[in-house]
């Protein structure tokens, strides 16, 4: 593999250009928004698209089965450091994002206005704290993680690439395209076998899923380990992977969805009224502190 410079690694300005064009491309009709139009959201120019077709090109070239192998194996040992849920958040606003067209708040901030929206709309207690952790896993970026292996849509690796799955034309440069291992409609997975035995494309869905999952319920593990896996929840593909579960939890992951692309407002949730439920809700369902 040629050595990458650092703009090759990083072709998107922001980790949020990803999911400023991912709004583009699928819109919500019933959105979460409560201060603008969803045609207000995400507003780019051209060059700027291009840099998210430089990013799924590194993305789609470089995330085959082998190196969603190592990268799990390395990631998921949890072995780098341990902190307190607040020490994590801390952690995670060194990625403060000061070219987000959408936001000027930091990630704790963005969390807060998607867990404040599914508080507000009376859903149960479990998703609300969804909300609040679903970007977690981009601390992968603190440890020296490149865009491209951290967000993105998400995709089974192992099997042959949807073409619903956006910029499918660079899957022409994965390897695995032309593994007669993996490019087939099944590769090694077994039609109906469930998405629980499905490897997906490396990032902080998978990440944040991990650490997560001895303290969740299923509907809120869903949204978590596939809410990027657009081409599944949106488009539809995918069908002969899935078993009866899946397609009972796909609600899930569809109700959460808006709440995560539409609630970004210039405006901060007013944390000293907020944070004693807050505190109390981490305190119901996780310890007190995660491993990454």
């Amino acid at each position: 593999m040629k050595e990458l410079k650092d703009s090759e690694i990083n072709p998107l300005a922001s980790l949020d250009n990803w999911e400023d064009d991912v709004l583009t491309r699928y819109p919500d009709p019933e959105s979460i928004a409560t201060t603008r139009s969803t045609e207000e959201y995400r507003q780019y120019d051209d060059p700027a698209r291009d840099t998210v077709r430089e990013f799924y090109k590194l993305n789609h070239t470089y995330q085959t089965y082998e190196f969603v192998q190592e990268k799990r194996k390395d990631f998921l040992a949890f072995s780098r450091e341990e902190k307190t849920i607040w020490e994590a958040f801390d952690f995670l606003n060194q990625l403060v994002d000061d070219s987000d067209p959408d936001t000027d708040l930091d990630q704790f901030q963005h969390l807060l206005q998607t867990s404040e929206a599914i508080r507000a709309d009376g859903h149960p207690d479990w998703m609300v704290l969804t909300g609040l952790m679903h970007d977690m896993g981009k601390v992968l970026c603190l440890f020296g993680e490149p865009q491209w292996a951290v967000v993105g849509d998400t995709f089974p690796v192992g099997c042959a690439f949807s073409d619903k799955i956006v910029y499918s034309e660079f899957f022409a440069l994965n390897p695995d395209s032309n593994n007669p291992k993996y490019n087939t409609k099944l590769g090694i997975y077994e039609e109906g076998c469930g998405l629980r035995n499905v490897t997906m494309s490396w990032g902080h869905d998978e990440y944040v899923y991990q650490m997560m999952k001895d303290y969740l319920p299923e509907p809120a593990l869903y949204m978590l380990r596939y809410h990027s896996f657009y081409s599944w929840h949106r488009e539809g593909e995918y069908g002969y992977l899935l078993d009866d579960h899946d397609r009972e939890m796909l609600k899930w992951v569809k109700l959460f969805n808006p709440y995560d692309l539409y609630s970004k407002s210039p405006v901060a949730p007013n944390w000293e009224e907020i944070k004693g439920y807050y505190h109390e809700l981490i305190a119901k369902y996780l310890p007190e502190k995660l491993k990454f």
